[in-house]
């Protein structure tokens, strides 16, 4: 199972993800969001994540100059496009800047059926997405609303690795173990505030994540 952290704001809790051995560091680029960091935050955050660790930028519907003039500026290795971005727009966005994608869907309880989205898996997986990343839906918001969907809404048969999002912490991440995808994606589950992290809530997640790892090893020993 792989580990995103998602909405870094603080030089420390990035060096702390880090030590936890997290997979993945998300900064948010999207000024509405609570967690968004400027191109200079993002410049100091991105500098201090070690080799083998992937910086994914999440951004939300951003317009075609201010994502290369990001591409230019901060030092990131996936995007992820978390608004309303078609196949085709995140195809050849992700092109303009030589950068792998990843896609979030935004999965409707009410609406949504295992056929609906397997086809829309289907569709970014043949526009190039390396993953697709399935959160919840949320009338006014793009994600980070801390709301679980419907996890038998989670195809077995996906085109692409799923990472999984919305609601997750130490207390519940364990329970994804079992569901058919590649990875998990957290940021209000290791929080103290919006974009503030908690030590002990990461040293927790990760436990829980990598607990056949782990049973050997205490959190003291780990960092």
């Amino acid at each position: 199972m792989h580990v995103k952290f998602c909405g870094f704001t603080q030089l420390s809790d990035i060096q702390t993800a880090a030590q936890l051995g997290a997979d993945a560091v998300g900064l948010v680029f999207y000024p509405p969001s609570p967690r968004a960091v400027t191109i200079e935050q993002a410049q100091t955050l991105s500098a201090a994540v070690p080799a083998f660790v992937s910086v994914v930028a999440l951004v939300v519907n951003m317009p075609e100059d201010e994502l290369i003039n990001l591409a230019n500026n901060v030092s990131f290795d996936i995007i992820q496009f978390h608004g309303d971005e078609t196949p085709e727009q995140c195809q050849q966005l992700a092109g303009m800047v030589n950068k792998r994608w990843i896609k979030a869907l935004r999965i409707n309880t009410e609406q949504d059926s295992l056929d609906s989205v397997r086809a829309q898996i289907n569709q970014f997986a043949t526009a190039g997405a390396s993953s697709i990343l399935l959160d919840a839906y949320h009338q006014h918001k793009y994600g980070g609303t801390g709301a679980r969907f419907d996890w038998s809404l989670i195809p077995h048969d996906s085109a692409l690795p799923i990472v999984l999002a919305g609601g997750l912490d130490a207390d519940n991440v364990a329970a994804t173990l079992d569901l058919p995808i590649y990875g998990v994606d957290v940021s209000g589950g290791i929080e103290i505030d919006k974009g503030k992290k908690d030590a002990a809530k990461m040293r927790a997640f990760m436990k829980a994540v990598k607990r056949d790892r782990w049973q050997s090893v205490t959190v003291t020993d780990a960092i």
